[in-house]
């Protein structure tokens, strides 16, 4: 496949969707290729080439639990050990719970937390002690081990114990253990390193269709294991041959232990209706697509948004990264689904949603919420929407600029009995999920992104 052919499906992907700036890049065939289109920014327009730096979001989760994994090759941390064991001064609202959970909990998500908590706890090497110690106000969702919901907590506190067992700062010790012996030269946490270099600026796009530059860039301090890497697609590429190679450099050194890095992507926990993937290893989503095993993991910041995919059997990887929401994603992921299709014949598609039932739609409507969003499902009569919006009330007291919500978008349910339904459109478009039910039947939970959204109780109720 030649490069020309790539860069022009990424140009005019990127136009479909309204995109100022993608970079791509691709390991095929023992080579690298990349293609990129448009601009770091709109406000200041420079252009995107492969070693532009973009906030990767949530990639940044492989990095904190491949340095963990050396910890536990190193004889340093157990994995079914309870978390106090590294971290003593954990505290939970449920005490049970503090005690049970796990460092394979937070590492496969399984640790029943909340998504996350919205402070900043300053800039200061104190910042995940310090957000750890607020970890009584995180709503423990499910007992630990019993099913997996999403958290960027979770991570954070995976985080504090990289700090603990190392007596290293996060970044420093993530620095320590897997950037520097991957030779990974052009990624980041610290804004200054990254203001010296190229880097991208996220853009939201307002409801008249307008796309303005995201003015908050960098997540607090406390938030970086979950989610405040900044990186290139020509680093992100190399990170993909780490784990394609068991753990070793193009130049031969050794990261991670083999055994280590296969241990990551044997699955841990089954995920149900998820277009994340069918099960957790630890960290990665674990997908088959067309009869073929993937692993990988997305990521999304103000405005900025990322795909990582590994096809190991056919030493295949894909990095895309994007500027502008609520399209990015979409945009990305239509990306990926060209090149697995084009480079290696395999076709993923959506499944088809059944015809509106208007008595099962009344079983789903309403409101449903996590500590900082609200989804909100409507009908019409003839079909129904799905709504995202950050609360109102978390919007109007926070100083930080937040990304826009995202506007109703056609859902449907999917074939059988579980539950399941699928996205139709807009920024959410391909996302599957799952409704949960109480014993005596009626629906108290929706999955969505592998977070547990509880329902709201109607105001008559």
């Amino acid at each position: 496949m030649s490069q020309d052919k790539l860069s022009d499906v990424v140009q005019a992907t990127a136009a479909k969707f309204g995109i100022p700036g993608v970079a791509v890049g691709i390991w095929a065939d023992g080579q690298e290729i990349f293609a990129a289109h448009g601009m770091t920014s709109l406000d200041n327009p420079l252009p995107v080439d492969q070693h532009t730096l973009f906030q990767i979001g949530s990639i940044t989760k492989s990095f904190t639990a491949t340095a963990l994994m050396r910890l536990v090759a190193d004889g340093r941390v157990e994995l079914e050990a309870p978390v106090r064991r590294y971290v003593p001064e954990l505290e939970l609202a449920d005490e049970q719970a503090a005690t049970e959970i796990t460092v394979l909990n937070l590492l496969n998500h399984t640790a029943g937390l909340e998504w996350n908590l919205l402070v900043d706890t300053g800039d200061g090497d104190d910042a995940l002690a310090q957000f750890v110690a607020k970890f009584p106000e995180l709503r423990q969702i499910a007992p630990p081990g019993t099913r997996s919901s999403y958290s960027q907590a979770g991570y954070n506190l995976v985080g504090r114990i990289l700090e603990k067992v190392t007596g290293l700062t996060y970044e420093q010790a993530v620095s320590a253990l897997v950037l520097e012996p991957a030779g990974l030269s052009n990624s980041f946490f610290a804004p200054e390193d990254v203001r010296a270099r190229r880097f991208a600026e996220g853009h939201n796009r307002a409801e008249d269709g307008t796309l303005s530059v995201a003015q908050e860039w960098q997540v607090p301090r406390c938030q970086n294991p979950g989610g405040g890497l900044n990186s290139t697609v020509s680093d992100l590429l190399r990170w993909a041959q780490v784990h394609l190679a068991d753990g070793r450099t193009p130049s031969g050194a050794q990261v991670l232990p083999a055994e280590a890095v296969r241990h990551m992507r044997v699955p841990t926990v089954a995920l149900q209706a998820s277009s994340l993937g069918d099960a957790l290893g630890i960290c990665w989503f674990l997908r088959d697509v067309d009869g073929v095993h993937t692993f990988g993991h997305g990521g999304s910041a103000n405005g900025q948004f990322a795909e990582f995919l590994i096809v190991p059997d056919r030493n295949f990887a894909i990095v895309v990264t994007s500027n502008a929401g609520p399209d990015g994603t979409t945009c990305n992921q239509a990306i990926v689904r060209w090149a697995l299709e084009n480079y290696l014949g395999i076709l993923d598609r959506d499944p088809e949603p059944i015809p509106y039932d208007a008595a099962r739609a009344q079983e789903i409507v309403g409101g449903y919420d996590i500590d900082v969003m609200t989804l909100t499902i409507a009908t019409d009569g003839n079909g129904l929407t799905l709504a995202a919006a950050i609360k109102p009330e978390i919007r109007a007291a926070s100083t930080d600029e937040m990304p826009a919500d995202y506007e109703p978008a056609a859902m449907g349910l999917l074939p059988g009995d579980g539950d399941e339904y699928i996205i139709t459109e807009g920024g959410l478009t391909g996302q599957r999920g799952f409704f949960s039910r109480d014993e005596n039947g009626a629906v108290v939970a929706i999955d969505l992104a592998g977070r547990v959204f509880n329902r709201v109780p109607a105001a008559s109720e």
